[in-house]
């Protein structure tokens, strides 16, 4: 049994494609997967394990390598569309280096994949490189903060303040760990991003200032409830991806509980 099935097994679950996502299309919010989660495992697996969650999927790196060839982007593209698995976007891709064919050659990967969307690291300076592209390629950019480690956007504003005269494709990634570890009023945040809100990456903490105490969604002190009451206020049209960062090497009964408690929390809201 490969690693994704074993993993699923041990949960005593068992759920299949068609019941993964019941009526997640319709859903006021809709919850897809980081595969960061799923680094530990190949692109096969990640696939295995995501059909059976969400047809949700925002690509790292790990599952479609930025060396591949045109047909080796093919063959992956390919293998999720067959799985049907829809790629909401790719990243954090980090776009650091002032050189406009370094930048170029990101949005040709994200081309080849048809990746609507983008997270990328970027710098103040490289920024408007990016935009350039943007608008050329129609990519959609999110700015993916990364906590007070970050020095270049450690919060979503940091970003804000640079991007919010630029094209309206180019916006912010809201990560909810590394926000709140900056000591930020996450809520704020979302409320200042307003419609530059392109993307969510959602995780829980035992404790919000600390990065190392990352838990199932629904047990630590993220105000989940709260986080999906903003969007809900905001008419968010975006995806909100999991990024299940422990248990790397058994992800899927936690990410299994997690969806639960969101869907929860969502379908309760929606009455």
């Amino acid at each position: 049994m490969g690693g994704g099935a074993a993993a699923l097994a041990a949960t005593g679950v068992s759920l299949s494609p068609s019941m993964a996502a019941p009526g997640e299309a319709s859903r006021p919010i809709r919850l897809g997967i980081a595969s960061y989660s799923y680094r530990e495992f190949s692109r096969r697996a990640c696939i295995a394990m995501t059909k059976q969650l969400t047809p949700l999927l925002t690509i790292k790196e790990f599952h479609a390598l930025y060396r591949s060839t045109p047909e080796e982007l093919d063959r992956a593209k390919a293998e999720f569309q067959k799985a049907g698995i829809i790629l909401t976007g790719g990243g954090t891709v980090y776009m650091l280096k002032d050189d406009p064919d370094d930048v170029k050659s990101y949005f040709e990967y994200a081309k080849r994949l048809g990746l609507p969307m983008m997270n990328v690291g970027p710098t103040a300076k490289t920024l408007p490189m990016i935009e350039k592209c943007a608008v050329q390629y129609d990519i959609k950019i999110a700015v993916h903060n990364h906590g007070p480690e970050d020095k270049h956007f450690p919060a979503p504003s940091d970003a804000l303040k640079l991007i919010k005269d630029m094209d309206p494709r180019m916006g912010v990634c809201i990560d909810v760990g590394h926000t709140t570890r900056t000591g930020k009023n996450l809520i704020e945040e979302m409320r200042m991003a307003g419609p530059r809100m392109l993307d969510f990456h959602v995780k829980d903490l035992k404790n919000l200032m600390d990065r190392d105490s990352q838990c199932d969604v629904g047990d630590g002190a993220m105000p989940i409830k709260a986080i999906f009451a903003e969007m809900l206020r905001q008419n968010y049209k975006g995806i909100v991806h999991l990024e299940y960062e422990i248990n790397a090497m058994d992800p899927m009964p936690g990410m299994i509980k997690s969806f639960a408690y969101m869907r929860g929390v969502i379908d309760g809201m929606a009455g």
